[in-house]
């Protein structure tokens, strides 16, 4: 897997499963634009990806805003000349059935989940065609396929992230512009840990496996997806559950 060269723009990249795709790209020598809500967490977490010996931005960026999409892109590719990799990670949750969810709770789940990667997707784009070189990988969930009680909104974005992704394939192939999405199942972190020792015995009963994930298998799928070995793969999904969807 050659890197050499590439810039990668990670969102959601701070903490969490972002980070460790920003991680382990950094340690195939991929330079890595961290973007983040929280400018300071951007920063921080950029900071320590240059430890890796790459060079690392941090860039605060509220991805459900076209404006701040549009500038943001715009200093990225003055400063690095070229974005080779998106990963569209920004995520968040707003649980609740259906019947009690507040109209507001959708909006901001589809706007961050879903219309973040639209709007990346669209800047992203215009850079990587005219390299005519291009991996974008949208990290969706296991719950765009499964659905999940309580989480309607957070379904909903995740599917139509899949559908967004397809169609991404199908209209940028031509330049040389792969899209992909991987969608993990139940994943280790703070989230998961927080949970009683009950709840999370009761979920590993429905993976296979038996097991939760870890950011770094996402990782791993991401970082192959991103490659040039991937180059023949496109409009797909990787899921990454240990088996508890197939």
């Amino acid at each position: 897997m050659d890197f050499k060269g590439q810039v990668a723009v990670i969102t959601g990249g701070a903490r969490g499963i972002g980070k460790t795709i920003a991680e382990a790209l950094a340690r195939k020598g991929v330079n890595i634009v961290i973007a983040d809500i929280s400018s300071e967490q951007a920063q921080g977490t950029a900071s320590e990806i240059e430890k890796l010996g790459v060079k690392s931005t941090g860039v605060g960026l509220d991805v459900s805003k076209s404006e701040e999409v549009v500038r943001a892109f715009g200093e990225i590719a003055k400063d690095y000349g070229r974005i080779d990799i998106l990963v569209n990670n920004a995520g968040i949750t707003r649980d609740g059935l259906i019947m009690r969810m507040k109209e507001e709770d959708w909006d901001a789940v589809i706007n961050i989940n879903l219309k973040s990667v639209f709007l990346c997707s669209k800047e992203a784009v215009k850079i990587m065609a005219k390299q005519r070189y291009g991996r974008i990988i949208n990290i969706s969930s296991v719950v765009a396929f499964m659905g999940n009680p309580g989480q309607a909104n957070y379904s909903a974005s995740k599917a139509g992230m899949v559908g967004l992704t397809k169609t991404t394939a199908k209209e940028y192939a031509s330049r040389g512009i792969t899209a992909n999405a991987v969608a993990p199942g139940f994943i280790t972190t703070a989230m998961t840990d927080a949970l009683p020792e009950n709840v999370k015995e009761e979920m590993k009963m429905a993976i296979p496996l038996g097991r939760f994930g870890a950011t770094e298998d996402v990782a791993n799928a991401v970082v192959f997806l991103a490659s040039p070995d991937a180059g023949y793969i496109t409009g797909q999904v990787i899921h990454v559950n240990g088996g508890m969807y197939m």
